[in-house]
């Protein structure tokens, strides 16, 4: 299980999709994203596990199970 802080994104890439970009840059693909999250630009924290042997038609990011996750409010 890893934990990752992050920032919610849409990339219009590939016929779209939902991804999270944590504080160091790295990219996430939650599969799947949960409906609550589906939010451009929320902040996030959330518990999961990386997929090692998946492989997602997108060229972009680690793709990720999450098992649990909370917002956090945004900052100014």
């Amino acid at each position: 299980m890893i934990k990752i802080k992050g920032k919610v994104t849409y990339e219009d890439l590939e016929g779209g999709f939902w991804g999270i970009i944590d504080e160091n840059g790295s990219k996430w693909i939650p599969v799947p994203m949960p409906e609550q999250l589906k939010q451009e630009g929320a902040n996030v924290q959330l518990t999961a596990i990386v997929l090692e042997d998946y492989q997602t038609v997108y060229m972009w990011g680690t793709p990720i199970v999450i098992k649990s996750f909370h917002t956090l409010p945004l900052l100014n």
